[in-house]
């Protein structure tokens, strides 16, 4: 698998896109940290660059990866090496290439800025965790709806549709739905949608580490008054593990049965 991940996340690496990707956060980073002397509300202007931003590329890098490599895939396939050992290696070449690509170009304007309190760290470090949590799970994903489809339009259709509905038309439906039932109590359904959602979960994460939940307005005091800030941190964090561990077994699931 190590062989695997090394050819993929070399090949990545190597890719134009990626120095684009590279150069776009380290711009962002600079220009966001040096015309603003408010680290928080530089940490919040990322954040809402990078819940909508890095699930679209995770998903797009990750769903152009494997059609592109299906050939090679399949000349693995035909070698004596694992199923879960092909797919893994080259799920895991294509995340953690794209979230070095985050974390050294958003790390790099924040080093050179100078982070002084060991506050501004964990709120920076929390930024990077989300960041790089998005791209785990949303390259899985596109992982799985590449397996499922052999059809690479109906393939990056699919994938689209789901980042469009995880970043766009589930918060609208969810406000919708807060709207049409306010005189019902929501607390508890506001809470399990919350969860449903990787986006929404990076952004209840951050502003919960902030002690800002009052930007989340009625799902942000949900989280204060049942859970407590921390207690509301601790379990964002744990089911963003989640949404990362489900969609990486389905996708190895789905490899070890396919007929290739």
């Amino acid at each position: 698998m190590l062989k695997i991940l090394k050819y993929s996340f070399y090949d990545l690496i190597r890719s134009r896109w990626s120095y684009v990707y590279f150069l776009f956060y380290l711009l962002m980073g600079f220009v966001l940290l040096f015309l603003n002397n408010d680290l928080s509300k530089a940490v919040i202007t990322l954040m809402n660059i990078i819940i909508v931003l890095v699930p679209l590329i995770g998903t797009i890098f990750g769903i152009m990866y494997y059609y592109n490599s299906k050939e090679f895939t399949e000349l693995l396939l035909a070698q004596p090496i694992k199923r879960s050992s092909i797919f893994m290696g080259q799920y895991l070449g294509v995340a953690l290439s794209l979230s070095m690509s985050l974390v050294i170009g958003l790390g790099i304007p924040f080093f050179v800025y100078g982070i002084n309190t060991s506050v501004a760290i964990w709120d920076f470090g929390l930024l990077l965790v989300s960041g790089s949590m998005l791209t785990l799970i949303f390259t899985s994903l596109a992982f799985v709806i590449a397996l499922k489809n052999e059809n690479k339009i109906k393939g990056f259709g699919y994938a689209i549709l789901l980042w469009l509905f995880m970043a766009v038309i589930y918060d609208g439906l969810f406000l919708m739905s807060l709207m049409f039932f306010e005189d019902y109590p929501l607390d508890k359904f506001s809470l399990i949608a919350t969860l449903l959602n990787p986006v929404d979960l990076s952004r209840v994460l951050i502003l919960l580490k902030l002690d800002i939940s009052a930007l989340l307005g009625y799902t942000g005091a949900v989280f204060q008054q049942f859970f407590g800030t921390r207690l509301g941190f601790f379990l964002s964090l744990f089911m963003l593990t989640v949404w990362f561990i489900v969609p990486t077994f389905i996708m190895q699931r789905i490899a070890m049965k396919k007929d290739f």
